[in-house]
């Protein structure tokens, strides 16, 4: 009676711990109301962007607007496994910074965004939390100029003064993964180009218990000073040299994940719709909140090439990529094909998995609506990973004059892979 009795209690929860495993929701604080740089637009970016991969769920909190009275604003950071930083304005009261620095010490997870790092110049525990931050007054008391030599070593400026923070014109420019061991960037292309972004740089901080993830390219050119440099004082980082634009921080049991990717624009904008500034807001995020990366590297990951974009920030799944293949044109984008590939590859030898991508092949095969070049991709997927599910709907398009030579090349190759 008692092992039936534990044997039922070991069943329950174990139900219970896979229903939690599988909800796998980080509950995030989104913190904004103030800031000069398009909080109202970047904010529900931030949590579509959050929400939108199944792996966090995003409250987002507004402070009191500039100037206003700023001691009420006291969240309770207990109930968050993640806060994510899209603020660069008034200081916090003393009380909740002190819950903030308690909240990281004991192992919470934080994303500082873009010119976050910009925040709260004169909040010790913040700069070493945050690893470098630049603007908002920074000067050489801030810590030292940090960024990566041309020949890509670590070089740490303590004799350089001035203010720190520097943007460049908008533009694509190219990211350097240089940390290619750590969860977040692991698996990520040496050289991936950004969208339509503001670049930030001459950064300065402690740098304590830092590691640069990756940083911009050497030819990247600064052209506009501090805000709050004389006339006539400033001069631009002399290229070339590697700015960091993702950087992971550790404090006390907590850890940090510092991009200074993704200006937003109104409708959020193609720095925020960039692939390259999703995936890496995400696999911070994760890591930052659990200290490991379960995603794998998105399929349409930016290379060298190009910058890539999603207009509406979502991944894409099995499902659209079928409803979308159905119209393929093969003169233009082979993203949804692309992506299937990508699966079937992930799959592997799952063959639960693979039958599931093959039901939905031969539902376009069956589709009157699909395009003769969207059926011509499926038979030659179906040709080598094909099971007797799709001989059926094969042979039923052999009488389709524009199909018939795909067909009958799967119909071969099946048959000798059988």
């Amino acid at each position: 009676m008692k092992k039936t009795y534990f044997i039922l209690l070991f069943a329950a929860l174990t139900a219970l711990f896979s229903a939690c495993q599988k909800e796998g929701v980080y509950k995030t604080l989104i913190i904004t109301g103030q800031g000069d740089h398009n909080w109202e637009y970047s904010s529900p970016v931030l949590k579509q962007i959050l929400d939108g991969s199944g792996l966090f769920k995003a409250d987002i909190l507004k402070t009191p607007a500039k100037g206003g009275d700023m001691s009420a604003f006291k969240p309770d950071f207990s109930k968050y496994k993640l806060v994510v930083l899209d603020y660069s304005g008034d200081s916090w009261n003393d009380a909740t910074k002190t819950a903030f620095v308690d909240y990281v010490k004991n192992g919470g997870g934080v994303v500082v965004y873009h010119t976050s790092s910009s925040a709260f110049p004169e909040w010790k525990e913040y700069n070493e939390m945050i690893g470098l931050g630049g603007f908002n007054g920074r000067d050489e008391s801030a810590g030292p100029l940090v960024f990566l030599s041309r020949e890509g070593d670590l070089v740490v400026d303590d004799t350089t003064k001035g203010m720190a923070g520097t943007m460049a014109e908008k533009g694509d420019f190219e990211v350097r993964t240089v940390n290619t061991d750590h969860p977040i960037t692991k698996g990520l292309p040496v050289r991936w180009i950004q969208a339509a972004d503001v670049m930030l740089g001459n950064l300065r901080g402690p740098g304590k218990n830092m590691e640069i993830l990756a940083t911009n390219s050497p030819r990247m050119q600064f052209r506009r000073p501090p805000a709050g440099t004389a006339p006539g004082t400033w001069q631009a980082p002399p290229p070339p040299r590697f700015e960091p634009v993702l950087m992971a921080v550790r404090y006390g049991e907590g850890r940090i994940f510092n991009t200074v990717l993704g200006h937003a624009e109104e409708g959020g904008g193609p720095a925020m719709q960039s692939v390259g500034f999703i995936a890496t807001l995400l696999r911070g995020a994760e890591w930052a909140a659990s200290g490991t990366v379960t995603q794998e590297v998105s399929y349409d990951f930016p290379t060298a090439a190009a910058p890539v974009l999603r207009p509406d920030y979502l991944p894409v799944t099995l499902d659209v990529a079928f409803e979308q293949i159905v119209s393929y044109d093969i003169s233009k984008s082979t993203k949804y094909y692309t992506f299937i590939k990508s699966q079937i590859a992930l799959a592997g030898g799952d063959e639960k998995a693979l039958l599931a991508i093959e039901r939905k092949m031969v539902d376009v095969l069956k589709n009157p609506q699909a395009t003769a070049d969207a059926k011509k991709l499926i038979l030659n997927e179906l040709s080598w990973m094909g099971t007797e599910y799709c001989h059926q709907a094969i042979i039923d398009l052999s009488s389709d004059p524009e199909l018939s030579d795909e067909v009958e090349f799967a119909l071969i190759r099946l048959q000798k892979a059988n």
